[in-house]
């Protein structure tokens, strides 16, 4: 599936859905934050594939994003309203 410059499965979109109630037509948002933090996912990423964690504030909600770059494009693997996501964007813009 494509949206802009985003690309994603249509299985793992649906999975998403059902696992973590988040379809990732909304991830875009979360990089449109001018707030956002991107962070490196070292626990993912390997020598072939770098993994990065977008946090940003989606309809008042941090939403992080498990994604990577390919061909120019950012393709999502998972996202949701996770705590750890929101804990990390909150400390990194100074908002406690």
């Amino acid at each position: 599936m494509k949206e802009s410059n985003f690309l994603w499965d249509l299985s793992k979109n649906e999975q998403n859905r059902i696992k973590h109630k988040v379809g990732f037509e909304i991830v875009q948002y979360a990089f449109n934050d001018p707030k956002r933090i991107i962070e490196r996912d070292s626990k993912h990423s390997s020598a072939e594939e770098q993994r990065y964690f977008c946090y940003g504030r989606v309809k008042g909600n941090v939403l992080t994003v498990r994604f990577t770059l390919r061909n120019g494009k950012i393709r999502v693997f998972s996202a949701g309203y996770w705590r750890e996501g929101r804990k990390k964007y909150y400390e990194k813009n100074n908002l406690y």
